[in-house]
């Protein structure tokens, strides 16, 4: 857009001199002009994470707590479980796995004794909880012997997985990963958790070579998800959003169905990202994603996320509001 500047008192009365066109023109030239970019700035500052394509990290701090708002209709029927509703409560169990009795030992009416007396009938209370769960230690023997034929030794092979003198096992690694990656919990709170549930810390170093460790299983698997998604899905939904790696900003890609994701990290946001993890390219179904322009330079169906375009209508309900904006969200939302 081009700059526009303020007229001064000379160019104003230029205008006047030439008569109401002039006036006119100068008018719409510099004030509707600026009113514009006026209207433009603030539409951006409206804008955040509910209402538009923006991540929630981009509300910023100084910006008022926005509440969520769903896009689900409010439904007509009462808070709670619904007739007919199968609920999901706990129910006893035949066998139990431990039975703890509550003796009586006087009558609370006379207070007379009533150990040596047999228990007439019992009330049963059940409660589900957790054992106590401490670290074990498995100590790995290999037999060393020898041969009475030529006097030789052969030492029996450790598994695989025990390859060091001291080391911690696949049960508490996978726990280390699980929380770390799955529950993004950080490294220092994970060794917090580990200690509070079995009074052992690990380093975070651990930590990290447990991570490296899965990711290294997991490559072939992951190879498989790709071409398979590639290959085989008619459907596919993409989307990147921003992650910080290191302190510097990152773009997370994914390529997801039903039942399968991908993931691919990648320093750019666009198109060169989008070669290099070689999805796109090659992907033969549907792909369903936000408007980014990079999407669409990949020749196959298009499908555009109802999610962003009921951001973007609830926008213009916000600032420019009209009958058919509510119509149509209410339409994208019919069967929510």
């Amino acid at each position: 857009m081009n700059s526009v500047q303020v007229p001064n008192e000379e160019k104003i009365r230029e205008a006047y001199r030439q008569g109401e066109a002039a006036v006119i023109s100068l008018f719409q030239t510099t004030f509707l002009v600026l009113a514009e970019r006026i209207q433009k700035l603030e539409d951006q500052l409206a804008k955040n994470s509910r209402n538009s394509g923006k991540p929630p990290s981009s509300d910023g701090y100084d910006q008022p707590v926005q509440r969520t708002k769903s896009l689900r209709k409010r439904s007509k029927r009462k808070s709670g479980g619904q007739l007919g509703h199968r609920g999901e409560t706990l129910k006893a169990v035949e066998k139990p796995d431990y039975v703890k009795v509550h003796r009586v030992e006087q009558c609370e009416h006379c207070g007379q004794s009533l150990k040596r007396r047999k228990a007439i009938g019992h009330e049963k209370r059940q409660v589900f909880d957790l054992p106590k769960v401490e670290m074990q230690v498995t100590e790995h023997r290999a037999e060393i012997k020898t041969c009475s034929c030529c006097g030789k030794e052969t030492r029996a092979a450790f598994p695989k997985e025990v390859n060091k003198a001291v080391q911690y096992g696949t049960e508490i690694k996978a726990q280390m990963v699980y929380l770390n990656t799955e529950q993004h919990t950080p490294l220092e709170r994970t060794c917090d958790l580990l200690e509070e549930f079995y009074n052992h810390r690990p380093s975070e170093g651990t930590v990290v070579a447990a991570c490296a460790e899965a990711a290294q299983k997991v490559e072939k698997p992951n190879e498989a998800i790709k071409e398979h998604l590639v290959e085989h899905e008619k459907v596919g939904h993409f989307d990147e959003t921003g992650m910080m790696v290191n302190g510097v900003l990152n773009w997370l890609h994914t390529t997801s169905t039903p039942l399968l994701t991908y993931y691919a990290m990648h320093a750019k946001p666009g198109s060169i990202a989008m070669n290099e993890i070689n999805i796109l390219p090659r992907f033969k179904g549907r792909a369903v994603h936000d408007d980014l322009a990079a999407y669409f330079l990949y020749q196959m169906e298009h499908a555009l996320c109802n999610a962003h375009h009921l951001r973007t209508l609830l926008f213009l309900l916000e600032r420019y509001p009209q009958k058919w904006v509510k119509e149509l969200s209410d339409l994208l939302t019919l069967h929510i």
